[in-house]
C-alpha cells in the first residue's frame, strides 16, 4: 500500500471517527436531558400511562443499545489508527494477506480479508 492511499484511510478513520463522537455525544445528550427532566420531578414531561412508560423505557434502551454499538466501532476504528501507524494497516490479521482496497473503502476499519472474515462468521476459524 502506498504512502498515499495510508494517508487517504487514515483521512477516511479519522472523520469516521469524528461523526461517531458526534453521534454518541447527541445521544448522552438526549438521554442526560431526559434523565435531569425526570430527576428535576417536572411533571410535564413524565408519563401518564403504562403505554407511555414502556415506550419511554424502550427509547432509553435502544438508545443505550446505539451508544454502545457506536463505542464498539469507536474502539475499531481506533484499532485501525494503531494500524496505520505501525504500518501493519491493510494486511489481513487472520492470514497476513493484503486486505483490497475496496473493502477498506467500503469498511476502512477491517482488520480481516473478506475470505478470513467469512471464515470467521461461519465459525470456522476463532478470532
Amino acid at each position: 500500500m502506498t504512502s498515499a492511499d495510508m494517508k487517504h484511510f487514515r483521512q477516511m478513520l479519522l472523520e469516521k471517527r469524528r461523526e461517531i463522537l458526534n453521534n454518541v455525544n447527541d445521544i448522552e445528550g438526549e438521554a442526560l436531558k431526559k434523565s435531569r427532566m425526570d430527576a428535576s420531578g417536572d411533571l410535564s414531561s413524565m408519563p401518564i400511562h403504562m403505554a407511555d412508560i414502556g415506550t419511554d423505557n424502550y427509547e432509553q434502551e435502544f438508545a443505550l443499545g446505539l451508544m454502545d454499538g457506536e463505542r464498539k466501532l469507536l474502539r475499531e476504528i481506533d484499532e485501525a489508527l494503531e494500524r496505520v501507524e505501525n504500518q501493519t494497516y491493510g494486511i489481513c490479521e487472520g492470514t497476513g494477506k493484503l486486505i483490497r482496497k475496496a473493502r477498506l473503502e467500503a469498511q476502512p476499519w477491517a482488520k480481516y480479508c473478506v475470505d478470513y472474515a467469512r471464515m470467521l462468521e461461519q465459525g470456522l476459524v476463532q478470532e
